[in-house]
């Protein structure tokens, strides 16, 4: 008898094909069989998938759950979106190694880059371990809905070696070099899927510090990455802002240390891929000098978003225009309804809209120069900023910004968004696409979609959780564009294959991506008529009563790992299949 047979459904087998109708037969966790004649055997199981999408389960490689997944089993919000594999430890941050004392080091970095409250991560992070392998050890111990596989993160590498001299950002030494290499071979003999380093200016620790690596020299990182020399697998994955607009001079530098970078490790390479504003035309530049050296034999790639890269604002949530100005300052310790009827009464209305905000204190992450840069230049930003209401629109024309909203009522674009965040019980949410979205939609982001060395990545899930939740993306991806939007659409294979099958091969994951017999049953099972993401609501089920945004899914039938349902129906199931994936 099978465990679970899914019966007629729309087969998009990650391979990239066109779909076709298909059984498919799971037994012990395996895939056994997948037809395009009916399967008459017994199931435990039988799920009627006739008009539903059938699917590989989604394969994320920028999430950063490090802190979440110790008080966490399940990589919520991820496991609503069909993802069953998470990648952690981007962007060079992380929570190992760590020697004994270091531990508040560690969250000030990751409270000030991925903005994850520090006092969540202070209650919620146990730290029974040192070594980056004790690190795995400690997140085996319990079980979890999804895989997860683990990548080496340079900034802890380095304050572990150097302590204090990495947060001064004094150079690596030999010896210092020659340390963090012994101890990323370790973590990548241990089963480690990779090394992972930032360089963004807007990475800074909760003390606005510069992250240790951020300035790291190409001699410091091709030395640790020789550590990958005479292993079958690992990654490396890095941030950089290449600031090809300030200087083309230091645009060049950067991408010439990314190819000694990726020759020195001779083993992929993901960087972050999106169109900045300003510096619109960075991407291309990016995308020529990866295929050139992906001509030359280099293994590039560019991790790619599915939508506008930005914020949510809120009077509840990390960031709003009017959170440094005094009369806000006044009732900001309100309940959210009654700091929404405060704001209403037409006096204090009338005084904050005189007032100058006051600057707010740099707490390290992006949020306080953004409100400044927002504040200074609101009437135009304004036409970038959109109701985040039920019709969840995230490819929004200028038409409903509030620029145009503010020009239809005849008063400035501050007080059209005032009166929209005071409105009922003060609840309602902003959405404003900083990156991705300089010609008012996501056409660029169609170009990059589609080139061949772009990665579906960027979610970021576990991360931003005040200003964002794009670990909903697999789902916008889907809903978006492949079934809604109106031009320039994917084909479901394609998109299919992005989510699944690359990131896959990519990783070096050869049992997983496909839905094919002898491969793991990680699969999705989906309504496309009813498939779309819901709206961000902010909950405190962080330690310590922290909050984040919650965006859950509807239109999944179920999702399977290893073949244990995780999710049915939007619930999630009790069972807990999910491994740590050693690579060897």
């Amino acid at each position: 008898m099978l465990d679970l047979l899914i019966k007629g459904g729309t087969l998009a087998d990650g391979n990239g094909g066109e779909p076709f109708t298909a059984d498919v037969a799971v037994q012990d966790g395996r895939i056994v069989q997948v037809s395009a004649r009916p399967l008459g055997a017994a199931a435990r199981e039988t799920v009627d998938a006739q008009g539903a999408w059938v699917m590989p389960g989604f394969i994320d490689i920028h999430t950063h759950y490090d802190g979440q997944a110790t008080w966490d089993d399940t990589f919520s919000p991820s496991v609503h979106h069909g993802v069953t594999t998470v990648v952690m430890g981007n962007c060079g941050v992380g929570f190992a190694p760590v020697r004994p004392g270091g531990q508040d080091g560690l969250i000030k970095l990751m409270e000030g880059v991925e903005d994850i409250p520090g006092a969540a991560l202070h209650e919620g992070i146990r730290w029974n371990w040192e070594s980056f392998p004790q690190y795995m050890d400690a997140l085996e111990a319990t079980p979890r809905s999804l895989d997860y596989l683990v990548q080496v993160p340079h900034d802890p590498l380095r304050m572990y070696v150097m302590g204090e001299r990495a947060v001064a950002q004094q150079a690596a030494t030999g010896q210092d070099i020659e340390a963090m290499r012994t101890l990323l071979r370790e973590a990548l003999q241990a089963g480690a899927a990779g090394f992972s380093t930032g360089r963004s200016d807007n990475h800074r620790t909760s003390e606005g510090k510069e992250t240790p690596a951020a300035e790291a020299s190409v001699s410091e990182l091709t030395g640790i990455a020789q550590a990958f020399a005479g292993l079958g697998h690992g990654v490396v994955q890095m941030v950089s802002d290449f600031d090809l607009m300030r200087d083309p001079g230091r645009f060049n530098a950067e991408f010439d240390l990314v190819e000694e970078l990726a020759r020195a490790c001779g083993r992929p390479l993901s960087m972050t891929w999106l169109q900045r504003d300003p510096g619109g035309e960075q991407y291309k530049a990016i995308q020529a000098r990866t295929e050139a050296a992906v001509a030359s034999g280099l293994p590039l790639y560019l991790q790619t978003a599915a939508r506008g890269i930005g914020v949510i604002n809120g009077l509840d949530a990390s960031f709003h225009p009017f959170m440094g100005f005094p009369g806000y300052k006044e009732v900001a310790h309100l309940p959210l309804a009654q700091r929404a009827a405060a704001l209403r009464e037409p006096a204090r209305k009338a005084r904050i809209l005189a007032e100058k905000s006051d600057r707010l204190a740099g707490d390290g992450t992006a949020i306080p120069p953004l409100v400044d840069i927002l504040l200074a230049r609101i009437e135009m930003i304004s036409g970038r900023m959109f109701p985040l209401d039920g019709t969840l629109d995230y490819e929004p024309g200028v038409m409903k910004s509030f620029l145009v909203r503010a020009k239809q009522r005849g008063v400035t674009a501050l007080e059209a968004l005032y009166d929209y965040f005071a409105e009922g019980d003060g609840g309602n949410l902003v959405y404003f696409p900083i990156f991705n979205y300089n010609d008012g939609s996501l056409a660029a982001l169609g170009e990059m979609l589609t080139h061949p060395r772009a990665l579906f990545g960027l979610a970021d899930a576990g991360a931003h959780v005040g200003t964002v939740c794009d670990a909903s993306f697999t789902t916008f991806m889907l809903s978006h564009w492949v079934r809604d939007r109106p031009t320039g659409k994917l084909p479901l294979g394609q998109a299919v294959e992005m989510m699944s099958r690359r990131n896959a091969r990519y990783l070096g994951l050869a049992d997983r991506g496909v839905v094919a017999p002898g491969m793991r049953a990680d699969i999705n099972v989906a309504d496309p008529q009813r498939l779309g993401v819901g709206t961000p609501v902010l909950v405190n089920d962080l330690p310590a009563g922290g909050k984040r945004f919650l965006q859950k899914a509807e239109g999944y039938l179920g999702t399977w790992v290893n073949g244990r349902a995780v999710a049915r129906g939007g619930q999630l199931m009790p069972d807990r299949p999910g491994r740590l994936v050693r690579m060897r």
